[in-house]
């Protein structure tokens, strides 16, 4: 998807519907995972689940690896509304005054049992795949 093509809601509503189908899962986390095909803004977005196993794979679904890293984790607070300003924050501070750059693996969310989308109180974690600066 493209900055003009993102279709994360119809992604999610696709995939929450199915996710019981999905056996040996390790957890409730729900993973929301983007693979950047380049260094531009064209992304491939992954609604997810963790499993133990993943010899079965439901009909209309495919199968997702995440290979290892060293990542840095965030915690953003708050509704899902004000995410930019948790990406702001590490892209515009944390980042450029830290001995780590972006790797070009996936990013990825984790939506655990403290996830409530837009409350107030909500939490998720940002994994962000870093490197060390050249």
């Amino acid at each position: 998807m493209g900055p003009d093509e993102d279709r994360t809601v119809e992604l999610w509503r696709a995939f929450m519907p199915r996710r019981r189908e999905i056996e040996n899962t390790i957890n409730a986390d729900l993973y929301h995972v983007h693979v950047y095909r380049d260094q531009s803004t064209d992304v491939e977005r992954w609604a997810a689940l963790e499993v133990s196993d993943d010899t079965v794979v439901p009909q209309g679904m495919k199968r997702f690896s995440l290979s290892g890293g060293l990542y840095a984790v965030f915690t953003h607070r708050g509704p899902a509304t004000s995410f930019a300003n948790t990406f702001q924050f590490i892209f515009s501070e944390w980042m450029p005054a830290s001995q780590y750059e972006m790797d070009s693996r996936p990013r990825f969310e984790v939506l655990g049992q403290k996830y409530k989308n837009n409350a107030p109180d909500s939490e998720e974690e940002i994994w962000i795949p870093i490197k060390m600066k050249a």
